[in-house]
């Protein structure tokens, strides 16, 4: 079934849409619609489960969309997402101003964060995005964990390494349903940008480089997921960074073990025979389960596909926060019950870099400057494994397309409201500038004044390079795109001058990670 034209595919109040699949009815507002919980691709279940995403069934009966479809199996995030254990989670979610019937307005495709292991789509209420920026926001669910990221022999098919990649075939799925059904809703097929934060934004950097995602898209925003982040994650598990094949399949061997299959005659019926509660526990809740290049989904990685130019050659809006690495310092001693003292810190970088390397390390970023050991270490990691892997990815996207690079830079954002406050300042943690894009419960907000304000520009600076590929414009201070050999970046804090150019490499020390060999 065909979508019909916008104006004939919408009813009075405009709750009612036809999508190619079926009719939806939203809820309706004075400033936007809301539509929640439609079907993108079948229910992954059964002996679907660790399969490509196939079609929905069509329906005739008006479907209610006016509540989000189940999260994806997971367990509890620390900044504050529910547990699931449900499988059918195949669900997005469209938020569109009020009067988009017949308009062809730009679509923004959000891809959630959580390390590939927790979040939703409707955790992030797009509405202040949507009315503000004049955008339709399509924010849909993946697979996560164990049942997004498995990769095992087994699953394969044709002799081909197909598994491991499902998440990000889900996420094309999404945007397939996207170019079907964007005009009913006042969207333009033709003008869709890509944009994910942490395991978003690796995510969104895999689309570059996806055979099966060229076209999808027209624009792409990479939120603190850099594409030429290095595959030496500072903890061993590192799920959120894409790793080789070979490295993916070890992981389905001994998760097959873990769950009772790896001695199966088919290990993949086996498997698919195990409780949701189970491969839960076998995979630790599903972390450490991430993408895996040398799939068919998705053959190099980001960097690699990056450097050697064959990549998505599209508009690229680029960042991280000035405080990354904070929040995963916070998490680790929340978790643990003991706070970072100068030992531990030595022995995580002597563990990590060697002794060599390390006494170096320790010696550019002593415990006297930071005044704890815990923010001695968050600054290592997030020098480290976010900003210079930032710059990189600068530096090789600007030769090539129009890049625009920004570092989030609020030392008082709002903590996340569920977790608890550590005994060091957070600063512009990993995760902190979503509340300044979408309204969320999930930080101790609400904003002040001069953070709204700053907000305000954030959502017209999004919103425009979706319109056109170039932030600028608005009244807002100019952004200069980045340039091939320089490290300027625009720095995104609030009061007057909190908007300026600043330079990354000097202040996150990346000369010094360089001559280190790193």
């Amino acid at each position: 079934m065909a979508a019909l034209p916008a104006a004939a595919a919408e009813g009075g109040d405009g709750a009612v849409v036809r999508t190619a699949e079926g009719p939806v009815r939203g809820t309706v507002t004075g400033d936007h619609r809301a539509f929640e919980g439609i079907p993108y691709a079948a229910p992954p279940v059964g002996s679907a489960r660790w399969t490509s995403p196939q079609p929905v069934s069509p329906w005739t009966r008006t479907r209610d969309a006016t509540r989000p479809g189940s999260a994806c199996a997971q367990t509890a995030g620390f900044l504050g997402d529910a547990p699931s254990e449900a499988e059918d989670c195949l669900y997005l979610n469209v938020t569109t101003p009020r009067h988009a019937t017949g308009r062809r307005l730009p679509v923004m495709f959000w891809i959630h964060g959580g390390g590939f292991y927790s979040g939703a789509g409707d955790l992030y209420d797009a509405r202040r995005l949507a009315t503000q920026g004049d955008v339709i926001v399509v924010t849909p669910n993946y697979r996560l964990g164990v049942f997004g990221f498995l990769a095992h022999p087994s699953l394969d098919r044709g002799g081909r390494p197909t598994s491991g990649d499902f998440g990000l075939e889900d996420q094309q799925a999404a945007l397939r349903w996207v170019r079907r059904n964007a005009t009913a809703f006042g969207g333009d097929p033709g003008n869709v940008t890509i944009f994910g934060e942490s395991a978003g934004g690796v995510s969104t950097c895999s689309h570059l480089a996806a055979p099966g995602s060229a076209g999808l898209f027209r624009r792409a925003i990479v939120q603190s997921g850099p594409c030429a982040v290095t595959d030496e994650w500072p903890y061993s598990d590192g799920e959120w960074v894409v790793r080789p094949r070979a490295e993916r399949e070890r992981q389905g061997t001994s998760l097959a073990a873990k769950a009772g299959c790896g001695d199966a005659a088919d290990v993949a019926a086996c498997l698919r025979r195990v409780p949701v509660s189970t491969l839960l526990s076998a995979s630790d809740g599903g972390q450490g389960f991430g993408p895996a290049a040398g799939s068919t989904v998705l053959p190099v990685a980001p960097a690699t596909a990056l450097a050697t130019g064959r990549f998505a050659h599209v508009p690229v809006m680029q960042g991280t926060t000035r405080d990354e690495h904070r929040t995963f310092v916070a998490a680790i001693e929340t978790f643990s019950g003991h706070v970072t003292t100068e030992a531990d810190y030595r022995s995580e970088i002597e563990d990590f870099f060697g002794p060599v390397k390390a006494a170096k390390v320790l010696a550019e970023y002593p415990v006297g400057r930071y005044g704890s050991a815990s923010l001695a270490l968050a600054s290592v990691w997030t020098d480290y494994a976010w900003a210079c892997p930032a710059g990189r990815t600068d530096r090789l996207l600007s030769g090539r397309v129009p890049t625009y690079a920004y570092e989030f830079a609020d030392e008082n954002a709002p903590w996340a409201s569920d977790a608890p406050v550590p005994a060091f300042p957070t600063g512009a943690f990993h995760a902190s500038e979503l509340q300044y894009l979408f309204d969320q419960s999930e930080f101790r907000g609400p904003l002040s004044t001069a953070q709204r304000r700053l907000s305000d520009r954030m959502i017209g600076y999004w919103t425009r390079f979706a319109r056109t590929g170039d932030p600028n414009g608005g009244g807002a201070p100019t952004w200069a795109p980045a340039l091939p050999g320089a490290d300027r970046v625009l720095s995104l804090a609030p009061g007057s001058g909190g908007i300026r150019p600043v330079d990354l490499a000097r202040e996150h020390r990346c000369g010094f990670w360089t001559s280190l060999g790193r």
